[in-house]
């Protein structure tokens, strides 16, 4: 969002934002001649018609990790952008290829920074009902080809992360 002024003075591009942070870009200089180019999207997401006969599918992805988090979906690549849901830290390979080896590089991750399981069996509910062929997210490798995309559905389903995780012994004053 602190760079929103910036491309919207050197592109003629629209920028879709989560209506939730719209009340912000005020904060980051926004110009007030180009506000009219910010488009707020709503919760439950939204489509953006690209020409032909394409569009992409904005996603809700609220609390994974952040409020007013979105993916974008691409059905015509059948690719998944996901943002910071599948991101993996420390490997060395582009795509991942064995994925119970894989999740070392995810685990601690989501479970830190993911809220909750709750919003995860959400999430795959709704991703089954796309034809998804790659799940890309913004760190790491990539999960390619259904058989790997099923997988990784599969095993963020089922995660605790988050509050799920908490413990009251961690909400005490320090001494």
């Amino acid at each position: 969002m602190a760079s929103i002024n910036g491309w919207l003075m050197t592109t003629k591009a629209q920028a879709y934002i989560s209506k939730l942070w719209i009340r912000f870009l005020p904060h980051f200089g926004l110009d007030s001649q180009l506000g009219d180019r910010v488009i707020p999207i709503d919760d439950c997401g939204t489509k953006i018609t690209l020409g032909g006969d394409c569009e992409l599918l904005i996603l809700p992805a609220h609390f994974m990790h952040a409020s007013g988090n979105f993916q974008v979906y691409d059905p015509c690549s059948k690719i998944l952008f996901s943002g910071d849901l599948g991101a993996s830290l420390g490997q060395d390979y582009f795509f991942v290829e064995n994925f119970n080896e894989h999740i070392k590089y995810m685990e601690g991750f989501h479970k830190r920074y993911m809220v909750s399981n709750k919003v995860l069996k959400f999430w795959a509910s709704m991703v089954r009902q796309l034809d998804i062929e790659m799940i890309v997210p913004q760190h790491g490798a990539i999960f390619k080809g259904k058989e790997m995309v099923e997988r990784f559905i599969n095993w963020i389903e089922n995660l605790q992360v988050g509050v799920d995780l908490s413990t009251q012994d961690r909400y005490r004053v320090p001494v």
